[in-house]
């Protein structure tokens, strides 16, 4: 049950384009880190590049992709490729070379402290194990 946080900046996306980026975060989320598709949330916002600086220096293109994941789910092998895979779909999106300041951050947030539907990952990990 990822959520994926995705904050775009210098460059507003039609509609296509950000239903694009959605549903690639989603595919990336589903295929290299093993996610389901239907409890994966992608939240697209944008704002405005003067609000952004690298190293105290303007930028006319940035972007900042994060997700969330139940921790000990995935391999550093996985992670490592999903993070090279959505540093890659920023710059497709974005069509500009990006600041090597551009992060993708993993988080991995322990069972008991989240979850979908009022339910704990951990709650449903006791009940698939019992």
């Amino acid at each position: 049950m990822p959520f994926l946080h995705i904050r775009l900046a210098g460059r507003d996306l039609t509609d296509s384009e950000r239903l694009h980026l959605q549903d690639e975060a989603t595919r990336l989320a589903v295929t290299i880190l093993g996610k389901r598709a239907d409890v994966t949330a992608v939240l697209v916002e944008g704002s405005p590049i003067a609000n952004w600086t690298v190293g105290v220096r303007p930028q006319k293109m940035a972007g900042h992709f994060e997700i969330l994941i139940s921790e000990g789910t995935n391999t550093a092998g996985e992670k490592d490729r999903f993070i090279a895979a959505a540093y890659g779909l920023l710059q497709e999106v974005l069509g500009a070379p990006l600041n090597a300041a551009t992060y993708v951050v993993i988080r991995e947030i322990p069972m008991e402290n989240w979850g979908y539907g009022g339910r704990t990952q951990e709650s449903r990990r006791i009940a698939v194990a019992a």
